[in-house]
């Protein structure tokens, strides 16, 4: 069993609504005991006060933005909860970390991962991202930041919804589908969401089910566009546009994000993958915002399920209520200043044969040498 805490990384651009989420969150019941770790930005914390009244368990971080420069204060915070937890001053089941609208949740992951003390005590539950509808379009033209929170998203939830015409919802909701086609969407109603809906949004935990990495995944639904309510079956796999550079700058920044898709017939090679996962990272790790899958290896049982940002993995998960019966590998990577054919390249690779593979990159030069496939 996995009984470390759950976290779950509540991000979105300024006005987006985090707090007034957080704060019916908080207040429900059935929502189970939370612990919040806000983060401050500017001269006082956002309906810190009312949240404060709601739950013991809450932390106002003065140090500003969550970032590289910040995220040993975070983990100090973390660690002080759960030495708090152990010793009976305080009960919480999982965690919330609101992060400031331009905060990047990439260090949170990092951290989580990589960290020696707090790692083994919280597991990344999933990032959401908070899209103000009425403004939605004019922030993503504008803020890269807003851009690289949708694409690193598990749950986009759109909040603001009643203020917007459904033909600009519509519109806002397809360009979220092109950014980031893996996550799934929703809508908050006045803050509101579902008990549950925030959490365990991500496949790395164990027990996982397939259905739930294939949501995970963004598989299309086999149902979609029978009942007229399902998304588009072919939203998954569309690839963003680029917008045209030449003679002026681009409209947005969409254009600095492309997410592709892939699915292959397995099982891999160990040694094939092995090779593909290293050289996309270290030719391309900084650009690569995540990196998720399901994969059947040869030689081994169980499939297995990965996530990873730039060059920092999760510890794998192995699907063990697995069929057996379906051994296609599916992996998602979404990246930042690459092209999609690059992408697609890079993950031609898992196609090979182990005799065929190449030696393994050493030099980042190799990129623009015509030695790799990418």
């Amino acid at each position: 069993m996995d009984d470390r805490i759950p976290i779950t990384v509540l991000t979105g651009f300024l006005g987006a609504g985090k707090t007034t989420v957080l704060n019916h969150l908080i207040r429900d019941p059935d929502a189970g005991r939370i612990a919040v770790v806000m983060n401050e930005f500017g001269d006082a914390g956002l309906d810190h006060d009312l949240i404060e009244e709601a739950v013991e368990e809450t932390v106002l971080m003065q140090s500003g933005c969550i970032c590289c420069t910040m995220r040993g204060d975070l983990l100090r915070t973390l660690g002080k909860l759960m030495a708090r937890r152990q010793r009976g001053d305080l009960d919480f089941d999982r965690v919330v970390i609101e992060t400031t609208g331009i905060a990047d949740p990439g260090p949170i992951l990092h951290s989580l991962i990589m960290d020696r003390i707090v790692g083994p005590h919280y597991r990344m539950d999933g990032i959401v991202t908070l899209v103000d509808a009425a403004n939605g379009l004019n922030t993503l033209d504008r803020q890269f930041e807003a851009v690289q929170q949708v694409a690193m998203a598990d749950l986009i939830v759109l909040s603001k919804v009643d203020l917007v015409a459904a033909s600009a919802l519509a519109r806002l909701d397809a360009r979220l589908a092109d950014m980031n086609p893996s996550a799934k969407r929703m809508r908050a109603e006045h803050g509101r969401m579902p008990v549950g809906a925030l959490f365990g949004v991500t496949a790395m935990r164990l027990g996982v089910s397939s259905d739930d990495v294939g949501q995970w995944l963004g598989q299309p639904d086999p149902l979609a566009g029978l009942s007229g309510f399902s998304a588009d079956p072919n939203t998954t796999d569309r690839a963003p546009a680029v917008l045209p550079t030449v003679g002026a700058m681009p409209a947005s920044a969409d254009h600095r994000i492309v997410s592709v898709s892939f699915e292959i017939d397995g099982p891999i090679a160990a040694e094939v993958f092995d090779l593909w996962l290293d050289t996309l990272i270290g030719l391309r790790g900084p650009n690569i915002l995540r990196i998720k899958g399901i994969v059947h290896l040869k030689g081994l049982e169980f499939p297995f399920v990965f996530h990873g940002v730039q060059h920092i993995f999760d510890e794998p998960v192995p699907l063990k209520n697995s069929s057996g019966m379906d051994t296609r590998c599916r992996v998602v990577v979404i990246a930042r200043d690459m092209s999609e054919a690059d992408l697609r390249a890079s993950l031609s690779m898992l196609k090979m044969h182990p005799k065929d593979m190449p030696a393994a990159p050493s030099d980042p030069d190799l990129i623009h040498s015509g030695e790799m496939p990418f």
